[in-house]
């Protein structure tokens, strides 16, 4: 069984989450803009309420169908990672999708990895932010900060994006979701 260099964990609280970015501190309206080129809704909930869908709960984004819940003080890491994960799965499981992401370990890198390429175009969070508060709210990569993997560690990531259609060979994003499911056999595999 492969080992895969990240995962999003249940984290226990502490003083560094004060750090993050929360959706208030940018503005609905920039995160509303770039996940609406994906097809995805951003839904509002007030202060305090639960957010609908939340796989995490607490302050963290929930996602039920084609909408992404959020509240003031999600923070915008978390907005990001869930709305990657929608874009990662495939149509069934969109069209399916109550709380739960699902998916395996490759396309939770792939999650990581996009998360970190849509930061870029967030006016006032973009790519180091990013990277800082995925480390301040504990999501563990195997190299030991966000930094290292994407720059070290996550080339398998780079290319289940690549192979699902959702970023070009200079590692763009090509600004669509993943259709359909695809098939795992390697024109190599069948060659032996």
């Amino acid at each position: 069984m492969p080992v895969f260099g990240c995962r999003r964990v249940a984290r226990i609280v502490s003083s560094a989450e004060a750090s993050v970015l929360n959706c208030a501190d940018i503005g609905f309206f920039a995160l509303s803009v770039l996940l609406d080129r994906f097809g995805l809704r951003i839904e509002c909930v007030t202060d305090g309420e639960v957010i609908p869908g939340s796989w995490f709960g607490d302050r963290e984004a929930g996602l039920i169908g084609d909408r992404l819940y959020l509240r003031a003080d999600t923070p915008v890491h978390s907005a990001l990672h869930e709305a990657c994960h929608w874009i990662c799965m495939d149509d069934e499981r969109r069209a399916a999708l109550h709380t739960d992401a699902g998916g395996d370990e490759p396309e939770e890198c792939a999650t990581c990895y996009l998360q970190l390429l849509l930061a870029a175009y967030l006016p006032g969070f973009g790519f180091e932010r990013a990277l800082a508060d995925m480390d301040a709210w504990g999501y563990s990569f195997r190299l030991g900060s966000a930094r290292a993997w994407f720059n070290e560690d996550a080339a398998d990531a780079r290319d289940w994006l690549l192979r699902h259609g959702l970023i070009d060979s200079a590692g763009q994003v090509l600004w669509q979701v993943r259709r359909e499911p695809v098939n795992p056999v390697r024109p190599t595999d069948a060659a032996v």
